[in-house]
């Protein structure tokens, strides 16, 4: 299989296998119980700077708590990703620091049968080779899966590079953004799929503002009672 990935249906994404930068097979089950931000990127488009700045920051901020971004090249916009796997991934590491999987921009070693989706008549050997998309006939399969779990605005096809899929612990996508979307307004998802809160308390049903008991220690707050801390709140 290519970056297509194996199985053209799926309930999760971590049930599909693409290939690596290097050509290696790659299995998104060891996914499982993280966020994942995915990404049809391009090295020469217009909104490539400001999302691929924006992806190494969200990264850095996140990738030690269960975050991770996963980028898949696609030339099918104009021919914005004209690179092979080795000057893709040079690029988004030196310019842009990229420190997430960049997967492989292959071409699609399968049948025309294939391509046309009809298996039954697949030949073993490819006559021959289409590059992976995200829309049409050679749509990749993990990308199936993301467009027909969330279908964006007219329509499940992706309009452009740089559009962002979430995708929940359980493998599950939670979210669609368009090329425009700047990945640091997707924060607040990504917070609420980790179950971060970073500036609230939930307590006995009550929201704190984490400026209010900033010197309170956590085991104070569970030793007062519902009264104590309706009269707390009040003051």
């Amino acid at each position: 299989m290519g970056a297509a990935g194996s199985a053209l249906n799926g309930s999760s994404i971590h049930e599909f296998t693409v290939k690596d930068g290097n050509g290696r097979d790659a299995d998104l089950g060891i996914y499982k119980g993280k966020v994942l931000l995915v990404v049809n990127v391009a090295s020469k488009c217009g909104f490539t700077n400001s999302n691929y700045t924006q992806l190494t920051e969200l990264y850095n901020r996140y990738k030690g708590k269960d975050f991770e971004i996963l980028a898949f090249p696609c030339n099918q916009f104009l021919g914005q990703e004209p690179w092979d796997d080795q000057k893709i991934k040079e690029f988004a590491c030196t310019r842009f620091k990229a420190d997430y999987p960049i997967f492989q921009k292959l071409l699609w070693p399968n049948s025309l049968f294939a391509v046309m989706n009809i298996p039954s008549l697949a030949l073993q050997q490819p006559l021959f080779y289409l590059a992976v998309k995200v829309n049409g006939p050679a749509t990749a399969p993990v990308y199936r899966f993301l467009k027909a779990s969330k279908p964006g605005f007219c329509g499940k096809r992706i309009k452009w590079n740089f559009t962002k899929f979430l995708v929940d612990k359980n493998g599950k996508v939670i979210g669609r953004y368009g090329t425009s979307t700047p990945p640091l307004s997707i924060e607040k998802d990504i917070e609420k799929a980790l179950g971060s809160q970073h500036n609230e308390y939930f307590i006995l049903g009550y929201v704190v503002p984490l400026a209010v008991h900033v010197h309170f220690h956590v085991h104070v707050l569970k030793e007062i009672g519902p009264d104590d801390l309706v009269g707390w709140l009040s003051d």
